[in-house]
């Protein structure tokens, strides 16, 4: 870019590439630095294994893409980003053939529950029928005032997601797979699942299974990166990769500067620039478990025990409730076990295109704990065994990264927690700081723009536009957010 621009926005993930969006749709001239050889963060799609063989190396399920206000103002379809459903969106496999299953479909998910089935019409109807209220008001800054719209299902929502998930699937089921079901899905926060607000993600999760579904992206998570590089481009922004950040003082003169990066890289590229106060805080802010991830080709598809399971885009194998909460205290407790929690993806059963013809992706992490270097491949295999007899005999060739490969490769992802800092109670109300607006920080023109800042972690683009309008205002007097600009073809 000749000249000096208007903003630069360090990190090309889905947060800083919403963050330049929003600011070149103000008509400023924006830059984006990458230290990796290629944009996306988390949505990196790469040929790990063999050619013709596309991994997501992180992010593959994409419910938020699909419903947060930011991508439904980005128009996906638009700008040529499809996204494919799994017959079943997400399955919980248990021992002798059974599973918990979510449709699409909320009466057909509670009509497999069985006895059940009333209870979870009970639960999830309101929060279905209000789905788009409720996640409008979570993904945005009306997150600090009184809900306008579906006050009262918001507010019933905050207050049944305080508890532990555990307390909540005892309250409203009797079943081994409505408890496992609702389990699995807060299981995705990483935190420790007798800590409050494990109901919330577990509702939210589930809900949106029947409010947009668990969509993919058809091709791969890269492909909706590159959608969002080729708008910024066609509007004269520019992505710049291979280029590490270590000193703020490289962008003297930049009014603005938005940091998709984690709390402690802002601190040390601020240097003397940022007080102690501000420091102790950070020090302060709690990065949570790590993952260990393993990338397979197979031969054939996984040979659930379960039918339905055969046809699920996510896969969570952990057996009961109660085997879930311990498979995820023991990386909260620095602990390793035999028995984890296993988060899968099939990604070729609703999109083959990632494969050469008859062949097959298929991949799975493990939280550890934070910063371990631990090899989780047995126990995830036998894990998958357990719930699909003869899953070894599939494999042909398999790639994986322990929690500290995973920060290599991203270095947000500090110590392998790819949620960039624990969605405690106390860490969603003061993220990453307790102040009133923890996109600033203490150095004028410069805010923060990663998920450790609100909503938190999932591919929603939130926390960039969030902390774009703050820079827009703050910085260049613009009041009225102005919308992102369509194609230009």
């Amino acid at each position: 870019m000749n000249g000096t621009p208007d903003a630069v926005v360090v990190g090309a993930g889905p947060n800083g590439l919403a963050a330049a969006l929003r600011l070149t749709a103000a008509g400023l001239r924006v830059q984006v630095v990458e230290a990796a050889g290629r944009p996306g963060g988390g949505m990196r799609t790469e040929e790990l294994i063999r050619p013709g063989f596309h991994h997501d190396v992180c992010s593959t399920v994409q419910p938020l893409a699909a419903a947060a206000p930011f991508f439904r103002e980005f128009d996906l379809q638009a700008r040529g980003v499809r996204l494919v459903h799994p017959d079943v969106s997400f399955a919980h496999p248990l021992d002798g053939g059974r599973a918990a299953v979510s449709h699409r479909s909320l009466e057909r998910t509670a009509a497999g529950l069985g006895a059940d089935a009333d209870a979870y019409r009970r639960l999830f109807e309101p929060l279905v029928e209000r789905g788009g209220d409720i996640v409008d008001f979570f993904l945005t800054s009306r997150l600090r005032s009184l809900p306008t719209r579906s006050p009262l299902q918001i507010a019933r929502f905050g207050l049944t997601g305080l508890p532990d998930v555990r307390w909540l699937a005892h309250r409203y089921f009797d079943t081994d797979e409505a408890r496992a079901l609702l389990g699995g899905a807060a299981a995705h926060g990483m935190l420790d699942l007798r800590r409050p607000l494990t109901s919330a993600l577990g509702m939210l999760l589930a809900m949106l299974s029947h409010h947009v579904g668990w969509p993919l992206v058809e091709g791969g998570s890269q492909k909706l990166a590159d959608a969002m590089v080729g708008a910024l481009e066609e509007q004269g922004g520019e992505v710049v990769t291979g280029h590490l950040v270590t000193d703020l003082r490289e962008f003297e003169g930049v009014p603005a500067v938005l940091l998709d990066t984690t709390p402690d890289a802002f601190v040390a590229m601020a240097g003397d620039r940022v007080h102690e106060g501000y420091r102790r805080w950070v020090r302060r802010y709690r990065h949570g478990a790590g993952v260990f991830k393993i990338d397979w080709i197979l031969s054939e598809p996984v040979p659930w025990a379960n039918a339905d399971t055969r046809r699920a885009g996510t896969v969570h194998v952990a057996g009961t409730l109660a085997e879930t909460i311990e498979g995820e205290r023991a990386p909260n407790e620095g602990r390793v076990t035999d028995r984890p929690y296993v988060l899968a993806v099939q990604p070729t059963v609703p999109d083959p295109s990632r494969a050469p013809d008859g062949g097959h992706v298929f991949w799975a992490y493990v939280h550890v704990p934070h910063g371990s270097d631990v090899d989780m491949t047995d126990a995830i295999e036998r894990q998958i065994e357990r719930f699909a007899p003869g899953f070894r005999d599939t494999v042909v060739d398999r790639h994986t990264k322990n929690a500290v490969q995973m920060e290599q490769w991203n270095p947000t992802y500090l110590g392998g927690d790819i949620s960039n800092g624990q969605t405690t109670l106390r860490q969603m109300l003061a993220r990453p700081v307790p102040r009133w607006n923890t996109y600033k920080t203490p150095v004028p023109g410069v805010y923060l723009a990663s998920s450790a800042t609100p909503p938190g972690p999932a591919v929603h683009g939130a926390c960039g536009d969030q902390a774009a309008r703050v820079a827009l205002r703050e910085v260049f007097g613009v009041r009225h957010v102005p919308p992102l600009r369509p194609p230009l073809r």
